[in-house]
């Protein structure tokens, strides 16, 4: 017999998928601050921003929902962002994220 497959309201990823970057470091518990030298070059929208984790530090190009590792050459949304910083899975990081 196979199990039944068990997934996350679409309402829920939705709503996680519309976080602003700033909103996911903040419910994720890290500390994280804006670089007010940084001069965006492609959306006078996307900010730069430090975030301290585990130590270390990352560096973050955000510009609303969407966020891009410099360093790693990775990017996404909230949910990938969890999965990134904390090497979670997908299960995980939406859970981690849920209020």
């Amino acid at each position: 017999m196979s199990r039944a497959r068990r997934s996350f309201p679409p309402a829920l990823l939705d709503s996680l998928r519309a976080m602003t970057v700033q909103e996911t470091l903040d419910r994720l518990g890290l500390y994280w601050k804006r670089d007010p030298g940084f001069v965006p070059v492609k959306d006078k929208a996307t900010v730069r921003l430090n975030v301290s984790i585990g130590g270390g530090g990352v560096e973050l190009l955000a510009t609303g929902p969407k966020w891009y590792d410099t360093r790693k050459e990775q990017g996404g949304g909230a949910i990938d962002l969890a999965m990134h910083l904390f090497r979670l899975s997908f299960v995980d990081a939406v859970k981690r994220l849920s209020p």
